[in-house]
């Protein structure tokens, strides 16, 4: 669904009683133009179902899953692939979730990625992160270090590119996939971060996502980065600098001079993710360089209530959706 269908959705008046179905179909049913509900992105994520919500009046709202076993019981529950994928909306959002029945999904809860801008799936969803955006329709004026940073990395040869992935060449895509890795690893990643070659091949097949690159004088890759069309929205996806690079910030010019012109190129706000932890140093690293901001918004859905409280009855973490994966202490 592409930003002007989504404008369009609006949830029906008097929102009839809504039925949940669960389709076995690797996310096909919830499939759009936009990168996050991509057959690329639901492949290389492993989607394996479809949630679709029907009002018995011809609206719909389609929700890629992933379905997944509960260790040590007959049971299972489901969770969105990465991102920000939300739904496929046919005139149903906001959806309440006491309106839906959901015996018909087989699943004890889901846990719902919704998109960080638009109508959401469902009503009263979860806010969670800060997250902000470089929105060429407002006024921007970036910090004067950061300017000064990436004028000078100018001076010393650095130079930034934006293309399509699918024009990009074999060295610059490989390029990305090892400053993203250094980059990982000198983070301390969690292990799902770690994405294999095949979710790259998948990712770098996209008609909808871009790579924005900054070499150094000698030729070699410094930074890189992939942005994602998907709701009416550029996301910054996946990046990385270099280690030998990264005393020079090169992923300033990177990302606030490569795809930020981009996407005032196209007319369209640049998501820039949020922080790890509200308010640690990568969000104000973020804040510092945004001019509006939204959040990261959730919804956890109890679908067998008694079967949900029974397998948490050990759990001391409420705060995590599904208590019972919460991870022990």
């Amino acid at each position: 669904m592409n930003h002007s269908e989504a404008s369009r959705v609006v949830r029906p008046p008097g929102l009839k009683p809504c039925r949940a179905v669960l389709v076995p179909d690797e996310g096909r049913s919830a499939l759009s133009d936009d990168y996050f509900r991509s057959a690329h992105h639901l492949r290389a994520e492993g989607a394996t179902h479809t949630l679709v919500i029907e009002d018995g009046g011809g609206n719909a709202l389609r929700v890629p899953l992933i379905v997944r076993t509960i260790e040590g019981t007959p049971y299972r529950d489901a969770i969105s692939p990465y991102g920000f994928p939300g739904g496929r909306m046919e005139g149903l959002s906001e959806v309440p979730k006491d309106a839906v029945d959901w015996a018909g999904t087989g699943l004890v809860s889901i846990f719902v990625r919704d998109r960080v801008a638009g109508p959401r799936c469902f009503a009263g969803g979860t806010e969670r992160n800060e997250v902000f955006f470089i929105d060429p329709s407002l006024p921007l004026e970036f910090q004067a270090e950061a300017r000064r940073q990436m004028r000078r990395n100018t001076r010393l040869g650095f130079v930034s590119t934006c293309r399509p992935v699918l024009e990009a060449s074999h060295e610059e895509r490989e390029g990305f996939k090892e400053v993203y890795r250094q980059t990982m690893v000198r983070d301390g990643a969690l292990s799902r971060y770690f994405f294999s070659d095949a979710y790259f091949e998948q990712l770098f097949s996209s008609s909808v996502a871009w790579l924005a690159t900054t070499r150094a004088a000698d030729g070699h890759i410094a930074s890189s980065a992939v942005g994602v069309l998907s709701d009416g929205v550029m996301h910054h996806y996946l990046g990385g600098t270099a280690d030998a690079d990264l005393g020079r910030s090169p992923a300033k010019n990177t990302v606030f001079g490569a795809l930020v012109e981009l996407t005032s190129r196209l007319g369209l706000p640049l998501h820039l993710g949020g922080g790890i932890r509200p308010g640690d140093g990568l969000e104000q690293f973020k804040r510092s360089f945004a001019n509006a901001g939204s959040h990261l918004c959730t919804h956890e859905l109890i679908c067998e209530p008694s079967v949900y409280e029974r397998l948490s009855a050990s759990s001391n973490d409420r705060g995590y959706f599904p208590a019972y994966r919460a991870p022990q202490a």
